[in-house]
This record gives C-alpha cells, structure tokens and sequence, in this order.
C-alpha cells in the first residue's frame, strides 16, 4: 500500500471515529408518550405562600417550550397547594405520582411537604429537586435535594463569617424552634465549633413567635455577646432591632439567615445604626448582576417577583431541564432518576455551590452565601466572593 493512500485511510477513519464519538455525545431525549410530566408540593395558600419558587419554576419551563421543548420534548408542570395540612400534602403527592405520573418533582417550596412526603418519594424512586428546603428532612432525606443553602448550612455559614471577618469573640445564638427544627439548629452550631474549633459563647432555644423580646436582647447583653445570631422572619427580625435600639445596645452585630434579607426589613430599619448582617442562599437577588442576568429577564418576560424564592424556582428548573436534556431516549420516571442519582455536577451563575443530586442518604449540596449588611436602609454586598463553608463540612 502507497505512504498516501495509507495516510489517506488512516485520516478517514480518524474523522469516522471522531464523528462517532461525537453522535455518541449528543443525548437526544424522546417523549413518545407525550409531555413529560413535573410535578411540584407547595404551600400557597395557609399561614405563608411559597409560591415565588414554583411560580418562577412554571415559567422557566414555559420558555424553554416556546423554543421548542428539550429536543422537541414539552415540559407540562403541575403546582399542588399543601395549604400548610399534612393531610392534603400526602393526598396531593400520590395524586402527582399516581395520577399526573410525573417522572420528577421540581421547584417546591414547603412548610411540610418534605416531611410528610420524603418517604412516599423514596418508595416510588421519584426525585424531588426542591426549590426551596424548609424542613430538616429537606436535607436529610435520599429522595430530595434541594437547590437552596437552607437555614441549617446558612446557620453554620454566618457563624463563620462572623467569626472569620468580623472578629467576634463571642458568638451567641437565639433560636425559634418550629417543628423537629431544635436538632437540626443544634447540629448546625455543633458543626460550627467543628470548623472553628471554638465554643459558642450562648445558646437559647426558647424564642417566641410573638411577644417581647427584650428578655432575650438583655440576655444577650448581659452575657457579653458580641455578635447574636436569630433565625426570625421579617417581623421578627424588625421587633430584634428595634427592642435593641430601644434597650440603646452597642457593639454587637446582629445576625440573621436569608429570610432577614427583605425590602419590608431595609425599609423599616432605615434609621437604625445597628450592624445588621444576613447570608443569602444565592447571588443576592437585589443586585443587577451578571449572575442574575438569565433570571431577572425570566422573571421579567413572565411578569413574575424578583424575590429571592423565585430564584430557588428558577434554578430548580434549571436543573431539571439540564437533567433531561442529557437523557439519551425516553424521558421517564426511572431515566430521570438514574440521571439525578448520577451525580453529575451542575453549575450556575446565580449560585455559590455546584449542584448535585447524587445517590446519597441525605442531601445539602449548597455549601456558600454571600453577606449582606444593612446601611442606612440599603442592602450592601459584603462579600463580592462566595463565601463558603470548608469542604467537607
């Protein structure tokens, strides 16, 4: 054989190799059976409304079905109010896998929903990627994980910035406990002196709902805290600050976890001089950044809040659509849990962890925040880096 004709085969079988490699790449997901179906447990109406998560999750699958679907694949998404009941939540979840027959579940947002449902998840092997965590079995469980960094990492994460960045000597700690909430808030303060390897100066975990405060803020005072961490909502967040401005209290940074990080709150601290710290749980959702390019214009098209909730909706799609759109062949229950269970590391502007599903026992794979503080009524970034807990903790 001729040294070009040689050469001449040798390079036609390196580019048929190369072109098969490449078909082999390309997955090409199918739905011979129809839409694929996603499903989503949300408390909307009841004692608080979730819905900014699966409202932003219904409207980033709407707009990747006007481009044409995932490979021609429509996405059709039902949202099932728990109404904050236990019982409605369990009926609406086998409603969703035995009637809807979704493949997975994307973009909840729920006081209970993880609760109750978690097990009825696993024993049907259907995933739910979780728009926003709630409860501790959100992150404890082997049939969900949540795109959120939860109060629990978020709680461990803002010790830590307090004690690396601001230099407090003495970190206390006030919880409201909800629920099974106390060991899952005690496990995050125990992981903290693990990373730190100091003690946590207080810890009181009788915080009321409602009433005065002030017991709580002397407390703090008196015991010489420097920095005092809550897990409180708006109001209470709000009601910590002003019984602190009230009691006239200096030196002391007050900290809080991402419900904290409201307009309702900058708008009504305007005139405080305390130092109000909060940990996001993804880039900071008032910010016009580049990492929230996609979806601020996501939102906007949908007419849809710019809410903090709506980005843990937005995501979630994200990561839904990305899961399926590797699928090579029939989009179902079982294809797209092995595709989660997979463990394939998905990346996101907006957040400051890559996501994984995985095959795991429990899942918290959002490991970073980004601190805001509070001055003269506006929300500043803290940290224009992530701000992330060691590997591994």
């Amino acid at each position: 054989m001729s040294k070009i004709r040689y050469e001449l085969l040798a390079f036609g079988a390196v580019c048929l190799g190369l072109a098969l490699t490449g078909t082999a790449a390309f997955a090409a997901p199918t739905c011979e059976n129809g839409p694929i179906q996603i499903g989503a447990v949300s408390t909307v109406t009841g004692v608080v409304d979730f819905s900014d998560a699966p409202k932003a999750t219904a409207a980033t699958f709407e707009q990747i079905n006007a481009a044409g679907g995932i490979n021609g694949c429509k996405i059709e998404y039902t949202l099932a109010d728990d109404k904050g009941d236990p019982q409605v939540a369990a009926q609406a979840a086998r409603d969703l896998i035995d009637n809807k027959g979704v493949v997975a579940l994307s973009g909840g947002a729920s006081l209970l929903d993880c609760a109750v449902n978690a097990g009825t998840y696993n024993k049907n092997d259907v995933l739910s990627v979780q728009g926003v965590g709630v409860d501790p079995l959100c992150f404890n469980a082997p049939s969900v994980s949540p795109v959120n960094v939860g109060p629990y990492t978020l709680t461990t994460a803002v010790l830590d910035y307090a004690d690396k960045n601001l230099g407090s000597q003495k970190l206390c700690a006030f919880f409201l406990i909800l629920g099974g909430t106390q060991e899952a808030y005690s496990a995050a303060i125990a992981n903290w002196e693990k990373v730190s390897g100091k003690k946590i100066g207080l810890v009181d975990l009788t915080l009321p709902a409602q009433g005065d405060l002030t017991p709580y803020v002397i407390k703090a005072r008196d015991a010489g805290c420097d920095a005092v961490l809550t897990n409180q909502v708006e109001p209470g967040v709000v009601q910590w600050i002003k019984t602190a401005d009230a009691q006239k209290i200096t030196g002391m940074n007050m900290l809080f976890l991402a419900p904290g990080y409201t307009e309702g709150v900058a708008k009504a601290l305007a005139d405080t001089k305390q130092p109000i710290y909060v940990g996001t749980e993804w880039e900071p959702y008032t910010e016009a950044s580049d990492a929230n390019k996609d979806w601020i214009a996501t939102m906007d098209k949908a007419g849809l809040a710019k809410t903090a909730f709506s980005q843990g909706g937005y995501m979630a799609a994200k990561v839904m659509i990305d899961t399926i759109s590797a699928i090579d062949g029939e989009v179902t229950r079982e294809s797209v849990t092995a595709a989660l269970k997979a463990g394939k590391e998905l990346k996101y502007p907006i957040a400051g962890s890559p996501y994984v599903f995985g095959d795991a026992k429990a899942h918290a794979p959002m490991q970073a925040t980004k601190i805001m503080q509070l001055v003269d009524g506006k929300w500043t970034v803290k940290t224009p880096d992530w701000f992330s807990l060691p590997k591994g903790e």
